[in-house]
């Protein structure tokens, strides 16, 4: 047997597809042709081997590595035109990156077209929603504003659910009034097919939307309203279009079978919601076993995630749901039980995978518009375009109006505007639409979905921001967040919900300090180790502003009273600067100059985990200075250890950007002058004879202390934290 094998074996070994090979001998016969594929048995039934013709000294073979190989030259293309694009100068302030990298696309796709003479490659609906979207919902939910989110949730699922609704009952239903009138030329297109290309066609894609809006920093409560519901749009008109879709698999629809499509629309999001519920306390819980194993720990973020997506999807229940609970569930619980750097790479590796996925998207929606399968109707697509704004306005208008009522902070009409405008369509429509099944308009619903995505993201896109400034819209606030204004806004959400407590009234205040309880009583106890679980809530607080500050999440521009002062300072002179640099290299170890850098959604800040905690700056003594300031002081743990202690905790909990900077760097530029002064020894003359009794004892015991120890330097830092 092992005879038989063995040259087979070295056949496969030796054979390869395309090789460049020796000249074979002029003495040897050519051995015989036969197929390429090795141990096949010939005529006569024993087993023939094909031997190489000649040594190979190279050879390849592409097919062996082809999917892995375009996938990523894919990858690189598209980070390198996002490169490009963040490189073009005054571009950026005026074209948005979506545009740009879909005008990437078409380039692409027309120069594979005029080389191929072949449509190219176009983008899978199962690649789309296994593979790009989830790492894009994943970081929109890890880094969702979770407070902002709550205190709208009502809003944003009136827009999410009833709005949904509204845009897809009356685009279908105005779609097929338009066939029928129409004619012969759209006359085969039924009322279900109308409906389910109103469904797809009423996704408003949360790509383009943060890829927009994020853009053009508006308010807090704008962002939100308009990002959490298309976020939970697309998993309504997800549902809905498989209803649809298997109402025209249906012989016949009934009133019951429209009574159980109900009722597996609500089945759908709220089994998506159980099951990321489940998979993030579960993602928790391991964290909190993670402790020995911290370099895997980030790991089970993604893993569980991931699996809590394939599991909705598997069940034929809402994914985006699910993996948008999963990450809003484990977020507090994981960034308490793993390291800072942990935590540091988790947020880089969620923003680095999102925006690699957010890119290939859009490069795919141009590159996919270079297709043979387009059908035209002016009437179908002019329709569509009018029907999309007009009942997406008329929509947000009448909810509104509705919902005002209800809140205390009323959406304005300009906000309503901006929300309205901002229904832009990407890549869920896109790949919803190649899902429908073969009849004779399909191609025209192609074309329909393709020129709608372009004219949401090039027309409104490029207007929207325009018309944000004209509007005056109200925008974000840059100053970076304080600790004593989260203690106060706890302190008025406390009282609020006290209030509410007496008069009988459980609003959302009443709820939030419900589950804070429960949560604080059974869920942390349970999930977060004991080592973490301690500590001040204060110190919980700055925590979480030192998160958000490095994540980018604000913006601080400089405070004005530096900049005066900046204005107003005269150059050293060449001698100050000579006693700066030796007091600066003599007594400082650590001094930590901090920048806010600006808000880019696709970066994090630059110092990850390093500086995060106050250090307050020491200087060295000698062992004989050390001993006589312990035995000054009432002990080691004397009045000016407790002075400067508390002043080192003040001065890390304090995070003022308005004019303690300038204080502490004006009390620092004191401290230098007087140190450079002090820094001088003085020498008394033995020559001189004393005034005095006192004074000539205390010149002996001057002198008896120099011979014991190093003359003492009374040096006396008053620093503010440079960590402000």
């Amino acid at each position: 047997m092992v005879a038989l094998w063995t040259p087979s074996l070295l056949a496969v070994l030796l054979s390869g597809p395309v090789c460049v090979a020796l000249t074979q001998p002029a003495g040897l016969s050519q051995p015989h042709q036969s197929p390429p594929l090795p141990g096949l048995n010939s005529s006569d039934g024993s087993l023939s081997v094909d031997l190489p013709t000649a040594l190979r000294i190279f050879s390849m073979d592409y097919h062996h590595v082809q999917a892995p190989f375009e996938i990523v030259l894919w990858i690189m293309l598209a980070s390198l035109a996002k490169l490009g694009f963040h490189w073009s100068g005054r571009v950026p302030a005026v074209v948005p990156e979506s545009c740009l990298l879909i005008m990437v696309g078409l380039l692409v796709g027309g120069v594979i077209y005029g080389v191929r003479h072949s449509a190219p490659p176009t983008l899978s609906a199962d690649a789309f929603f296994l593979f790009l979207l989830p790492p894009i919902v994943l970081d929109a939910g890890y880094f969702l504003p979770g407070r902002l989110f709550f205190e709208n949730l009502g809003t944003i699922l009136w827009y999410a659910v009833l709005g949904t609704l509204w845009n897809v009952l009356g685009i279908g239903l105005s779609l097929y009034g338009v066939c029928l009138l129409a004619g012969s030329s759209l006359g085969d297109v039924t009322l279900l097919h109308c409906l389910l290309f109103g469904s797809l066609i009423a996704a408003v894609d949360p790509v383009a939307v943060l890829s927009v809006f994020q853009e053009m920093h508006v308010n807090e409560q704008l962002h939100i309203l308009v990002f959490g519901e298309s976020l939970l749009n697309d998993a309504v008109t997800v549902a809905l279009y498989k209803l649809f879709e298997s109402f025209l698999r249906l012989p016949s629809v009934s009133g019951a079978d429209v009574l159980l499509g109900g009722c597996r629309v609500v089945v759908v999001g709220l089994g998506g919601l159980c099951i990321g519920l489940f998979f993030g306390l579960l993602a928790a819980l391991t964290s909190r076993f993670a402790i020995r194993a911290q370099v895997i720990a980030a790991l089970f973020v993604f893993l569980y995630s991931y699996l809590s997506y394939l599991t909705s999807e598997m069940l034929h229940l809402s994914g985006i749901m699910a993996i948008v609970t999963c990450a809003v569930t484990m977020k507090q619980y994981v960034e308490a039980n793993v390291s800072e750097r942990s935590n540091t790479s988790i947020q880089y590796f969620l923003k680095m995978w999102s925006s690699v996925s957010e890119t290939l998207i859009f490069i795919f929606l141009g590159v996919s518009t270079i297709q043979d399968v387009h059908m035209w109707s002016w009437t179908f697509v002019c329709s569509t375009l009018l029907l999309c704004l007009v009942w997406r306005a008329t929509g947000v208008l009448l909810l509104t109006a509705v919902v005002n009522k209800l809140r205390r902070n009323a959406v304005t009409f300009r906000d309503q505007f901006i929300i309205a405008y901002g229904g832009l369509r990407g890549a869920i429509c896109f790949s919803l639409v190649f899902l429908i099944d073969d009849f004779p308009k399909k191609r025209l619903f192609i074309t329909t979905t393709i020129v709608l995505i372009l004219f949401t993201v090039f027309v409104q896109g490029m207007t929207i921001k325009p018309l944000v400034e004209l509007l005056e819209v109200k925008r974000k606030k840059r100053a970076l967040p304080t600790v004593s204004a989260e203690i106060h806004g706890r302190v008025i959400d406390h009282l609020v919900a006290g209030i509410e407590d007496v008069v009988g009234y459980w609003g959302q205040h009443y709820w939030k300090d419900k589950f804070e309880h429960f949560n604080r009583t059974y869920l942390r106890p349970f999930l977060i180790r004991k080592d973490r679980q301690g500590g001040s809530s204060i110190l919980r607080v700055y925590q979480e502003l030192e998160r958000r500050e490095q994540r980018g999440d604000e913006e601080a521009p400089p405070p004005p009273l530096l900049a005066e002062a900046r204005i107003q300072s005269r150059p050293l002179l060449p001698e100050e600067m000579d006693s700066i640099r030796q007091i600066l290299s003599r007594n400082l170890q650590n001094f930590h100059n901090k920048q806010t850098p600006a808000y880019s959604r696709h970066s994090l800040h630059q110092e990850a985990a390093a500086g995060r905690t106050g250090r307050p700056l020491h200087r060295h003594h000698s062992l004989g200075e050390r001993n006589t300031r312990d035995t000054s002081t009432h002990g080691p743990q004397g009045e000016f250890g407790q002075l400067s202690s508390s002043r080192r905790l003040r001065s890390g909990l304090s995070r003022s950007h308005t004019g303690t900077e300038t204080r502490s760097r004006n009390t620092f530029s004191r401290g230098l002058t007087v140190c450079s002064m002090s820094l001088r020894p003085v020498h008394q003359d033995p020559e001189v004879p004393s005034q005095g009794g006192p004074t000539e004892s205390s010149g002996r015991e001057d002198e008896h202390e120099s011979v014991g120890r190093a003359p003492r330097k009374q040096i006396n830092f008053f620093l503010e934290n440079e960590k402000q």
